[in-house]
């Protein structure tokens, strides 16, 4: 198979979708890696180590999509891109289309192959390509809130850990899932005053049991989100639902009882955000004012940590990519329940059941011989 990896797009996006130990290994198995030009470099890996592991350098991304029969990215494709996706073609990447009206019917029209890395999910419900960003996104989220919370930034000036004399932060953070606990860990090791709200009173356990410092565990309902919100120096959004537009928990009413110059940092947003007010933002300019209260809302949180995001991301997909390129995409969906859960589009065809009522509309049959 020829397998491309071109460079990303995205506003300030530093990751790369396959590292050279992944070339190496396709080419050993008989494939072909075509990898554009500087795709590497904001994750620290230099063109000559992609050749010495045996990939082909091509220096537009043009010639990248034109050659690949599988295309494997970090991030969705952006409007630029689109032309160059062809029918048949395999699109192995971060889709989150349940926001993405536009980008879903770019993907349908174009009749692609469209595999999603966030809804890849083995059989116990673990999401085995979203859980290394995940835990990124929720260690960082913390390192984000802290940078805002400072005056400098426009924040109320609470500094996380406190100091004798001085109370520490509160921070709150909505869903108790891989995200939320990353989030916790860091906060508690900062010393901050911790809540996680969660609906699932079994995870809530665990969290109890696995966490120390000065946490609180509550059961997510509106009263309690209320209440942790408007006493929270800093908020974490951390819902999800796979493959699903995430529910705004957080509203505009509970933002407006918070101090001035407080923090919100929606993880969330990929899936159109869990809180009420929240648009996509990027890491240039990453901010929303929402009632005096700072929303960061960047769509590609893990990207500002690319080399750790790169090789920690690929880790999981390389597995799924030699698969993909070793069986053929047919063979490869039909005899990996875990991968096929991952198909969202196929020839035109919307297969994926949580995007679907995410927009409103009815899911495609399909057979994976159609695949």
């Amino acid at each position: 198979m020829i397998v491309g990896v071109p460079k990303e797009v995205k506003n300030h996006e530093y990751r790369v979708a396959m590292v050279p130990s992944g070339v190496r290994s396709l080419v050993r198995g008989g494939h072909r890696v075509l990898v554009q030009e500087a795709a590497g470099a904001g994750s620290g890996i230099a063109d000559e180590e992609y050749m010495e592991a045996g990939a082909t350098i091509l220096p537009k991304a043009e010639g990248v999509f034109a050659e690949a029969e599988m295309i494997v990215k970090v991030k969705e494709p952006l409007p630029q891109e689109f032309p160059l996706l062809r029918e048949g073609q395999v699109l192995f990447t971060y889709l989150h289309l349940a926001p993405a009206p536009d980008l879903t019917r770019a993907l349908l029209e174009r009749k692609i192959v469209g595999i999603a890395y966030e809804t890849v999910q083995l059989e116990n419900g673990s999401l085995p390509l979203l859980t290394p960003m995940s835990e990124v996104a929720g260690k960082l989220s913390i390192q984000m809130g802290a940078h805002w919370l400072q005056k400098e930034n426009g924040g109320s000036g609470v500094l996380l850990a406190g100091v004798p004399g001085t109370p520490p932060a509160n921070v709150a953070i909505v869903g108790g899932g891989v995200v939320g606990i990353n989030a916790a860990k860091v906060a508690l090791g900062m010393g901050a005053n911790v809540t996680i709200l969660d609906i699932n009173l079994d995870r809530l356990r665990y969290l109890a049991d696995v966490l120390q410092g000065r946490l609180t565990i509550l059961a997510s309902h509106e009263v309690n989100v209320e209440h942790a919100v408007a006493e929270a120096d800093l908020v974490i959004g951390a819902l999800l639902i796979p493959g699903a537009r995430a529910t705004k928990v957080v509203t505009k009413a509970m933002i407006a009882r918070m101090r001035k110059g407080s923090v919100i940092v929606d993880v969330a947003i990929d899936q159109g955000g869990c809180v009420e007010g929240a648009m996509p933002t990027t890491h240039e300019k990453p901010v929303i004012d929402v009632e005096g209260v700072t929303l960061v809302c960047v769509a590609n949180m893990p990207g500002c940590v690319a080399r750790t995001s790169t090789f920690a991301l690929t880790n999981a997909t390389f597995p799924y990519v030699a698969k993909l390129a070793n069986l053929g995409h047919r063979a490869a969906l039909s005899g990996d329940p875990a991968l096929a859960k991952g198909l969202n589009v196929v020839r035109g065809k919307l297969v994926c059941n949580a995007v679907a009522e995410s927009m409103g509309v009815s899911c495609d049959t399909f057979d994976l011989s159609e695949a």
